[in-house]
């Protein structure tokens, strides 16, 4: 019988979970067992990184012929019900920003593809995997595909990014004199695709005097949890009680909001923002426990509402035929959305199309907090409202 240890599938001190654990070291060790609440969005955006991966590999690591590419496609994408054609629409901008960058070097650059890194000399075990990575000369881009359409993340001073660049400086630091890092974020679903430019120094003085120790008291347990916005996809927040102390609202704090002044009403948004959600992470949690037998004091589990459904439409729809109705008063016909007549052109079509037909309102107001990277509200005035408008 073997005694070699497996390699886990995820590393404890992950690059995707740095920007949580380096600010909450707690949190490390009390994630670990506890449950996976991953939805379908997580397990599209994993369907939708193993298409970019297929042609990222056909273009650069892997040539294969159109009927190979083909079958391996197909059997990413055939009868999948995470997948959706617009996945290919996305994937590709993301091809095109590697190549936009591989093109524009003097000669071929070195280029990998889901690279495996191993960062272990600042954070214990750590390892991981890059979706890409490009050098030339001395120059290192480090490439993320981000397929979320709700989070815009931002390349500045990105954690993740960053330990990633430092695994790689430890496989090719000594092979190619790498003096600037440029850490890329590709999220198309958002048209968010930017840059940042760091120098190796400053890497290795970030990874040596902030990620080491923090990672090493996050690898042994220790630590505070302290509540913040890396909260967000955190396994404990549902019953971390650092973070529920957010919301501890005492009675004496709450005033009819037409009784405040601006001080008090900009301390009770920032104490009760993300209720909703966390109110909702807590439900789903407690849901998966109750299920597994935990008895929750003052609720219960029931039965949801559910929609009825024909068992057979075909069948249903024929036996409404035979009753004398006509076949046509049992569909409607509904014109495609913008988005779906963009997935049916392709965009390139599209714009060519129809770019001079498509308008875009000035969105609804909304109040976010202050440093949202978002440009101020400004109301348009009448004029730019009826410009369009001929009488």
């Amino acid at each position: 019988m073997s005694s070699k240890k497996e390699t886990p599938a995820h590393a404890l001190l992950s690059a995707s979970s740095a920007e949580r654990w380096l600010n909450c070291p707690a949190s490390v060790r009390l994630s670990e067992g506890m449950p996976d609440l991953a939805g379908d969005s997580a397990r599209e955006g994993t369907l939708a990184h193993a298409i970019a991966e297929l042609k990222l590999r056909k273009q650069y690591t892997e040539p294969m012929g159109k009927a190979t590419f083909t079958r391996r496609m197909n059997k990413l994408t055939k009868d999948n019900a995470l997948y959706n054609p617009e996945m290919q629409r996305y994937t590709d901008q993301y091809l095109e920003f590697v190549n936009s960058i591989t093109y524009a070097q003097t000669t071929a650059p070195f280029v990998e593809v889901e690279k495996k890194v191993n960062y272990s000399a600042y954070a214990p075990e750590g390892f991981g995997t890059v979706d890409c990575i490009v050098i030339h000369g001395n120059h290192l881009w480090v490439i993320d595909f981000k397929y979320g359409k709700h989070n815009k993340v931002d390349a500045e001073d990105n954690s993740q990014l960053k330990l990633y660049a430092l695994g790689v400086l430890a496989d090719y630091g000594f092979i190619y004199p790498i003096q600037t890092v440029t850490l890329c974020i590709v999220q198309p679903r958002m048209d968010n695709i930017v840059q940042w430019d760091t120098e190796v120094a400053a890497l290795y003085q970030w990874g040596n005097e902030v990620v080491k120790p923090l990672a090493e008291e996050a690898y042994a347990g220790g630590g505070e949890c302290v509540p913040g916005k890396h909260c967000q996809f955190c396994p404990v927040k549902p019953v971390c009680k650092a973070y529920a102390g957010k919301y501890d609202v005492k009675e004496e704090e709450i005033k009819d909001p037409q009784m405040m002044n601006a001080s008090e009403m900009a301390q009770m948004l920032a104490k009760l923002e993300g209720v909703v959600n966390y109110h909702k992470k807590l439900k789903e949690y407690a849901l998966t426990k109750a299920l597994e037998g935990l008895t929750i004091p003052g609720f219960k589990v029931v039965e949801g509402r559910s929609t009825r459904s024909f068992k057979d439409l075909d069948a249903a729809f024929q036996k409404i035929k035979e009753a004398g109705f006509d076949e046509s008063l049992l569909y409607e016909r509904v014109p495609l959305t913008l988005t779906g007549v963009e997935k049916l052109l392709g965009k390139n079509q599209f714009d060519s199309l129809l770019a001079a037909d498509v308008v875009k309102p000035q969105g609804k107001p909304t109040l976010v907090p202050e440093d949202d990277k978002r440009e101020p509200f400004k109301p348009k005035s009448a004029a730019e409202v009826f410009k369009d408008i001929q009488v």
